[in-house]
Formats: C-alpha cells, sequence, structure tokens
C-alpha cells in the first residue's frame, strides 16, 4: 500500500519518465544479451557424414552444435541401407551453430517400379529409359537381325519380362540386340514336315527369324501344327540349295495334317540310261 500510495502521490510526468526508463532498461539488457542468445558470430565447418550410419552422423553434427533432421529417402542398390546418401549444407560450407543439417538416408526395401516396353527401341534410347525409371543394364547379348543395335527383347534374371510388370528399383535387365543380317549365307533348313515348336527351335539354332505365318483353317494347336511349307524352300527349282544370311526370315504355311512331302519341290528327274 505504501508503494502504491507513493506512486500515486507521484506527478503523471514523473511516472512516465519512470516507465520510459524501466523500458529502455529492459531493450538495452535484451540487446547486449542478444549475443549470447543466439550465440551470435559462432560459425562452425559442416562435416561430412555422407556414408554413415544415422546415428553416427547424428552424433557428429549434434556435437558441434547442429540439428538433425532426417528429410528425405532413396534408394541406391550398391549402398548398404540407412546410411546417408545426401547432406544439406553440404561438407565444407560454414554456417552459424545451431542450424539444421538436413539428411537423406537409403532405404531398407526398394520400391517397385513397373517395367518399361524396351522392344524396338535402340540400346541408347532403351538406356536412357531404364535410368529414368532407376533401372540398371545388366548384360547385352547380340543376335543377328535386320534392324542393327535395336531392342529385340528384354530379360530379367535370363527370363522375359513383359512390360508393366513391377520390379525391385535398380534390378538389371539384361538386353537382347540386333546385330544386323550376318554377312555369311548359309542353306536355308529344312523345316517342311516339323511341328511349328520344333521349327521355332531349328531357326532360332540357325539365327534365323520367324517371318509370316499363315494357318489352316482345321489347327487348332499352333505349336503342334505341321509345317506343309516353308518360304525360301530348302531347295530351289533346280534343286539347288538356297541360300540365307544370319537375321532374315522364313515364312511358314501350318496344317493339322503333317505333310507327306514338301510340295513347293518337283521331284527331280534322273537322267535316261544310255543303252
Amino acid at each position: 500500500m505504501k508503494l502504491f500510495d507513493k506512486i500515486t502521490k507521484r506527478s503523471f510526468g514523473y511516472n512516465l519518465l519512470v516507465i520510459i526508463g524501466l523500458i529502455v532498461l529492459i531493450g538495452l539488457i535484451f540487446f547486449f544479451s542478444l549475443g549470447f542468445l543466439t550465440r551470435h558470430g559462432e560459425v562452425v565447418t559442416v562435416p561430412d557424414v555422407r556414408g554413415k550410419s544415422i546415428k553416427d552422423a547424428t552424433t557428429s553434427l549434434e556435437g558441434l552444435g547442429f540439428d538433425v533432421e532426417v528429410r528425405d529417402s532413396i534408394y541406391i542398390d550398391t549402398m548398404p541401407a540407412l546410411l546417408v546418401y545426401e547432406q544439406t549444407p553440404e561438407r565444407g560450407d560454414v554456417v552459424k551453430v545451431g542450424r539444421t543439417v538436413y539428411l537423406t538416408v537409403n532405404k531398407v526395401v526398394p520400391p517397385m517400379v513397373p517395367m518399361p516396353d524396351l522392344e524396338g527401341l535402340t540400346f541408347r534410347s532403351a538406356e536412357m529409359t531404364l535410368r529414368a525409371r532407376r533401372l540398371n543394364i545388366g548384360d547385352t547379348i547380340y543376335k543377328p537381325d535386320f534392324a542393327t543395335n535395336t531392342v529385340l527383347q528384354q530379360l530379367l534374371n535370363g527370363k522375359p519380362i513383359k512390360p508393366g510388370k513391377e520390379i525391385p528399383e535398380g534390378s538389371n535387365i539384361t538386353l537382347v540386340l540386333s546385330s544386323g543380317t550376318g554377312s555369311m549365307e548359309n542353306p536355308v533348313p529344312e523345316i517342311v514336315g516339323l511341328t511349328y515348336m520344333e521349327a521355332k527351335e531349328v531357326l532360332a539354332a540357325s539365327n534365323l527369324n520367324i517371318g509370316t505365318v499363315l494357318i489352316d483353317g482345321g489347327v487348332t494347336d499352333t505349336l503342334g501344327a505341321f509345317v506343309f511349307k516353308q518360304s525360301p524352300a530348302r531347295r530351289n527349282e533346280l534343286h539347288e540349295l538356297n541360300l540365307i544370311r544370319a537375321g532374315e526370315s522364313v515364312d511358314l504355311w501350318l496344317s493339322a495334317t503333317r505333310p507327306v512331302k514338301d510340295s513347293t519341290l518337283a521331284p527331280v528327274q534322273k537322267p535316261a540310261e544310255e543303252n
């Protein structure tokens, strides 16, 4: 009460000056302590914590006065899981003490991505497409075919992989590429009388492709159907062997019944014996 009486007995101007003085005093105290509170002028060089575990990286950064926050994750197939992949600020940057360092760590489980359709693309286009999906090129296998250096087939773990199938990011994709047609000519194989499945195996062994396939109406099982005609044929009208280059195609005609002989070949006439 005495303090209140003293204040109320003072003039308004006096009390106003006292209040202003207190405000100025508090402001000066705050201003001079601001540097201490914010550690003004204290800087430190950001260490390199890439490749370290989250625990080791956090211990190292917090020991220098940084705050640590895991901001993002990524999957790198060549790097162990839960190691630091990137950091912001970067190593060597000089920053104020107390700043937050954001970490990007490597995931434990790779995300799944859809397999792209690479068949028919050039090797360069296929490579760029795989990289965009974070997939890798594994082995490259060359096979004779017309379109040089284009993708004929895409494989995962040695087996064909269909476009759109979900596969782990970082998978190695094997590409079967065309080497162009061969320079050597070889005799056309005889496939008339074989089943379609057997014909495919014979042509593949000769590095030849299946061209147009014409099927008779009575065929119910294509793989078990019989080849009754082929083009080019094994022999020409003069009964000479036809030649073909690796990578070229053979057209097939299929029937439900096995042919007795190749209908495209005329019988060979033996010369008459002289008397």
